[in-house]
């Protein structure tokens, strides 16, 4: 037996009646005879491609001879054919579908471009197989439209609360459907169904020329004051596949108005507290909508209200205090007044300023001071929350804390401004400062004074002299000149600018300062820079001096300490075989400076002594050692004064000395040998 492309396998998409998609229709309805397949029913959406599949089996493997497709409008019975298939292959007729119509390799059946026009149409399938006759089934083609997202409107108007009719609430729309769809509303989330005196829905439906739908419902009903915070949604139904689809719209409120019931007034500061200075906002809240016009007051003596609404923005319930301060503290009321039914409502606060006032510092004793006294200071003020003290000093640093201080053993340096700085611990920023002077009575002091005073005659010189006195002193100098004085606390300072002369020079000057207490004078001593100078350069000379003779007494001394330089008494020799000894040299020195070296060289123990006695002939050797007994090395004669450009003549003086001193004793000099 012949089957047709294969059992009917429908994916349930397509066929809108499951028990369609199995179910045959044989044309002459004997069993075992040519059988063709097709669904009951095709859903399409309107703009896509409709596909309509036939499947059929033939017993005795005959092959088909043809297939013809027929399309039948609804509730007609006229079939028009569409195409007719055979072994040769396809020929499409002239038909409404000509240009929409195409035939698959699998023999099924593309309608492009589907239209509402095309919906409850029936499209039949008809086999023709020689000997096993003809067989036919149909399809009915379904198409649809899948509606937009509804979109809403509500009521921009406002309803009226107390109103006993039904107002409109919103309007939902959906468009370019198909079938037309319904449409539900609900508020809260809760579906609304009409009720009579209460809720109300009105439907219309708009079919324009494009044959889709636009379905359009409209919401009336009664509000109340809490519809104020209801959400209210439509939601669109349709059809798809035997199956229901829904689309909702996005939630609104909408505008309800209301009278008021309730007045609240309420501070709004950008701190927990209120100090002085402090901008302050009341703002006055009323339940009712719209917002009612406010009106403001503060409260006098007794039970006398002042108007303060000038200052308030009306409208918006709001009064602004600026820089408030004690004064501004009180109560304070806002009331509204509904002109619909005359009837008034009113709210109120207390506004607490906090404050510090009254600060005083006290001096005990309060008399002139003079060094060497003491002193307490007191401080007090006045505030409705705690307070805290502290002290300050004329730099702003904090010497103590509390309400009182102590100073003891007054003194110049010690006198001056001290600031109590009042604080309120609970109310961040609320500060005062009271500042008081302490002064100490007494005679000048000359604390600097630019003395001595290097300088060269002719030239122009700054002279200072700096004092410290109270009450404030005079500065006078007992010489002509620009003078400049500034003071800082208690201290005065005075500048005086001045030509040196040669009188200046030799007596110098004098700076003076007196009060009504007493006088104090200092004497300014001008040494000339160029004497200066000369004493200077004697002093750097001797200086290196000494250091040359240091160096050169250490390195001898380093010599003599790693076993290159021994020393040891020994008698003038005469050397007449130079060539005996090549390795052996010897230096006679003989001194022709018996004076320069007289002061300097001493004995062992430290006496001084004549220059005979102290410079004999002297031997220096160098080498490998010192002519033993008998030889007779080589002898340079040179003076003492050429000593210096010896290389090995370095050493501690004191080695040096001690080889004179032994060698001297003998009258024979002293030898050093390496």
């Amino acid at each position: 037996m012949e089957r047709g492309w294969g059992e009917p396998e429908w994916d349930g998409q397509r066929c809108a009646v499951p028990r369609a998609c199995t179910a045959g229709a044989k044309s002459r309805g004997a069993a075992g005879r040519l059988e063709v397949y097709m669904p009951a029913v095709l859903e399409v959406e309107i703009g896509s491609t409709a596909r309509l599949e036939c499947s059929f089996s033939i017993p005795g493997d005959v092959p088909f001879t043809s297939i013809e497709w027929f399309y039948v409008n609804h509730g007609h019975s006229n079939r028009v054919r569409l195409c007719v298939i055979t072994a040769t292959g396809a020929r499409i007729d002239e038909t409404e579908y000509s240009e929409r119509l195409s035939v698959g390799e699998d023999k099924a059946l593309s309608i492009s471009k589907v239209t509402r026009q095309d919906n409850g149409r029936t499209f039949i399938c008809r086999v023709g197989a020689d000997s096993q006759g003809v067989g036919e089934n149909r399809t009915e083609l379904n198409t649809y439209k899948i509606p937009m997202t509804p979109e809403i409107t509500p009521n921009s108007a406002g309803i009226p609360a107390q109103s006993n009719d039904m107002s409109e609430i919103a309007r939902c729309k959906s468009e370019n459907s198909f079938p037309s769809p319904n449409i539900t509303w609900y508020k809260n989330g809760e579906l609304l169904l009409q009720e009579e005196d209460k809720t109300k829905i009105l439907t219309t439906v708009i079919r324009p020329s494009n044959g889709l739908y636009t379905v359009i419902s409209t919401l009336f009903s009664k509000v109340t004051r809490e519809d104020r915070s209801s959400l209210f949604h439509c939601t669109v139904h349709y059809w798809l596949r035997g199956q229901m689809h829904t689309k909702d719209s996005p939630r609104v409120n909408i505008t309800v108005f209301y009278p008021t019931e309730h007045v609240e007034l309420r501070v709004v500061t950008k701190s927990g507290m209120v100090k002085e200075g402090d901008d302050v906002k009341l703002v006055c809240d009323a339940d009712g909508n719209p917002a009612p016009v406010f009106s403001f007051f503060k409260k006098e003596l007794e039970d006398n209200w002042q108007d303060v609404t000038s200052l308030a923005d009306t409208n918006n319930g709001v009064l602004m205090l600026h820089n408030v301060n004690k004064s501004s503290s009180g109560l304070y009321k806002c009331q509204t007044l509904n002109l619909d039914e005359m009837t008034q409502h009113e709210g109120d606060v207390e506004l607490m300023v906090n404050y510090i006032e009254g600060v005083q510092v006290k001096m005990e004793p309060f008399s002139p001071f003079h060094e060497g006294d003491s002193v307490r200071l007191s401080c007090s003020a006045h505030s409705p929350v705690a307070l805290d003290y502290q002290w300050r000093d004329a730099k702003g640093r904090k010497v103590a804390e509390g309400n009182q201080l102590l100073l003891s053993n007054l003194t110049f340096e010690t006198s001056g401004n001290f600031s109590c700085k009042v604080q309120a611990r609970s109310v961040p920023g609320l500060e005062q400062s009271k500042q008081v002077a302490v002064a100490v009575r007494g005679k000048p002091r000359i604390v600097a004074i630019s003395s001595p005073l290097y300088v060269r005659q002719d030239e122009v010189i700054n002279l200072t002299c700096k004092a410290i006195a109270f009450p404030r002193p005079s500065v006078h100098w007992n010489i002509n000149g620009t003078t400049h004085e500034y003071m800082e606390n208690q201290h005065v300072t005075s500048n005086l600018t001045v030509r040196v002369s040669h009188d200046l020079l030799r007596a110098g000057a004098m700076c003076r300062v007196s009060n009504a207490l007493g006088v104090s004078e200092k004497h300014i001593q001008l040494l000339d820079q160029k004497t200066s100078e000369s004493k200077g350069i004697i002093i750097v000379a001797i200086i290196i001096c000494i250091l040359v003779v240091a160096v050169l007494g250490s390195i001898i001394y380093f010599l003599h300490k790693k076993g290159k330089i021994s020393c040891g008494r020994s008698g003038k020799q005469d050397i007449t075989k130079p060539e005996a000894r090549k390795d052996k040299n010897v230096v006679e020195v003989k001194s022709d400076k018996l004076s320069e070296e007289a002061g300097l060289l001493q004995g062992a123990n430290g006496e001084k002594r004549s220059a005979a006695d102290q410079v004999g002939p002297s031997i220096v050797c160098w080498g490998q050692g010192c002519a033993a007994a008998g030889q007779q090395p080589e002898v340079l004669q040179v003076t003492l004064s050429r000593l210096a450009a010896l290389p090995t003549l370095h050493g501690p003086p004191s080695s040096i000395s001690s080889a004179r001193g032994r060698a001297g004793r003998k009258g024979k000099g002293w030898m050093c040998c390496c």
